[in-house]
């Protein structure tokens, strides 16, 4: 598979979309918090083993928790907002960051897979590895 600039750029940006990140063109979410079995265009196939997405889950708490540290970092230095109302915010984005970010967090794990060694696709119910070719 080519791993050039323009292609780690165009999967990135795939995933920010939360579009297939092989052909680009269907969602990768059938539903809030639900992922698709697969792509409606290329047939790549999205659900993995169990265990798969586990990256995907700590990608989210570890860019939650940096996003909490740099709010508070950023009240520290720049505002003198009242301890309790940073505590506040502070609790308002542990809870909503990660529930926003959540699809994001899939969807760019899913584009890192798919760089790393491609993803299988489905054809005829018989998974088969993606080359990347697209």
């Amino acid at each position: 598979m080519k791993r050039d600039p323009h292609t780690i750029l165009l999967t990135i940006s795939r995933s920010l979309r939360l579009k297939c990140p092989v052909c680009g063109k269907a969602s990768i979410v059938g539903r809030p918090f639900n992922l698709r079995n697969s792509c409606a265009e290329c047939g790549t196939l999205f659900k993995r083993e169990p265990g798969f997405f586990v990256g995907a889950i700590m990608a989210n708490v570890v860019v939650t928790e940096v996003v909490i540290v740099l709010t508070y970092f950023a009240c520290l230095l720049f505002t003198s907002v009242d301890e309790r109302l940073m505590l506040a915010l502070l609790f308002v984005i542990g809870v909503s960051f990660p529930l926003a970010f959540y699809h994001h967090s899939w969807a760019l794990w899913l584009g890192l897979d798919y760089l790393i060694e491609g993803l299988p696709k489905l054809k005829g119910g018989v998974t088969q590895a993606s080359n990347g070719n697209r």
